[in-house]
């Protein structure tokens, strides 16, 4: 068939007649010194015929150019408002946009079809917005109506109330809770300050929530200078998390360090032996996750409140443009994603709550 009809082709039909092509030559492609074959199909590539002193039998092999990263796991930071002023915030709150709940869902059914299996809605502080319907109602639709095997917030947790337990706590795998000392003259330092109330208290009563109404419980923490030297043994040994996501302080320009940046950081900053000193400490916890710098910075998803990927790799967050207007195959390509560095992490683990045969 002449390459002129080919092209004109669809291109699924020009595939098949290509394999079949393929097929035929085989025998007289082993016999020809190695070539490349260049066709106009866009995105393959061709692999050029293995030498003669290769195994008998015809090998081709083809591959995406510049394939995209499936999100598999996505972090939606839907609002950047909060209500704490924790110095070391690396996504604060330079806008009050919101996308409409309608939009966001939209965009959320994309990421499905595309391959999302977890989504974890952060902030900014989730619950800020509709007093905690906003995101419920968006748990719901996730768990319900998308059917995806992890649902999960991370939240400060001052907002939450058990009415939203009672409410929404059925599509929800898992709350993650960001709980950086156990001291609370140290929360005040940070930021995480709640006037009369007490956040570590507020912690207790949210685990309990937690075992209740069936839902996972986890902590994050932010390992800096405040809070370096603090031992935690005791206190998460207690509270028995599934998982405590230990992070080194993160700098990111614009956001926490810099000239237009709302938050100065550089004042919470530790080196990786302090932060390596600091995980040698709980090294016995049995569900300490660490995550240095390095790990952090490239091996997540993260969506704006445009629903933007943020690419995070030159130390900013350079925003893609939004998956609903593009796509997630266009957007995603500018996303810095590493997902190899992603599974190296331990960011594909047990993540369902139906899976975890927890103790309720």
């Amino acid at each position: 068939m002449p390459l002129g009809v080919l092209a004109r082709l669809p291109l699924a039909v020009a595939r098949a007649v290509l394999k079949a092509l393929c097929g035929r030559l085989g025998a007289l492609c082993w016999s020809l010194t190695p070539l490349s074959l260049s066709l106009p199909l866009p995105g393959w590539r061709w692999i050029s015929a293995p030498s003669p002193a290769a195994p008998a039998g015809p090998r081709r092999e083809r591959e995406l150019d510049d394939a995209s990263p499936t999100p598999v796991s996505v972090n939606y930071h839907f609002t950047r408002q909060c209500n704490y002023k924790c110095g070391f915030c690396f996504h604060t709150a330079k806008t009050s946009f919101v996308l409409p709940l309608e939009e966001a869902k939209r965009g959320l059914a994309m990421l499905k079809e595309a391959g999302m299996e977890k989504i974890n809605f952060s902030g900014g502080e989730p619950f800020l917005q509709d007093r905690g319907e906003f995101v419920g109602k968006l748990v719901q639709f996730c768990k319900q109506e998308l059917k995806l095997p992890s649902v999960s917030i991370v939240s400060n947790g001052s907002l939450i109330r058990e009415r939203w337990f009672k409410k929404y706590g059925e599509y929800l795998d898992i709350l993650a809770i960001s709980c950086d000392s156990f001291n609370e003259d140290v929360n005040v330092l940070i930021g995480r300050g709640q006037g009369k109330k007490n956040h570590v208290e507020n912690l207790h009563k949210l685990r309990q929530w937690c075992r209740e109404y069936a839902v996972a419980f986890k902590i994050n923490s932010v390992i800096n200078r405040f809070n370096v030297e603090e031992d935690m043994n005791e206190q998460i040994k207690a509270l028995n998390p599934v998982r405590w996501k230990v992070f080194q302080c993160l700098l990111i320009e614009g956001e926490n360090s810099g000239e237009d940046a709302l938050r100065e950081a550089e004042k919470f900053v530790i080196s990786d032996e302090d932060f390596e000193r600091f995980l040698d400490r709980h090294k016995y916890v049995s569900c300490l996750v660490p995550e240095s710098n390095q790990k952090m910075r490239d091996s997540y998803l993260i969506l704006d409140e445009y629903m933007r990927f943020l690419n995070c790799r030159n130390g900013r967050k350079e925003p893609s443009k939004s998956i609903l207007d593009v796509g997630i195959e266009a957007a995603i390509k500018f996303s810095g994603f590493d997902e190899k560095m992603f599974l190296k992490r331990g960011g594909k683990y047990v993540w369902s709550k139906a899976d975890m045969k927890l103790d309720w």
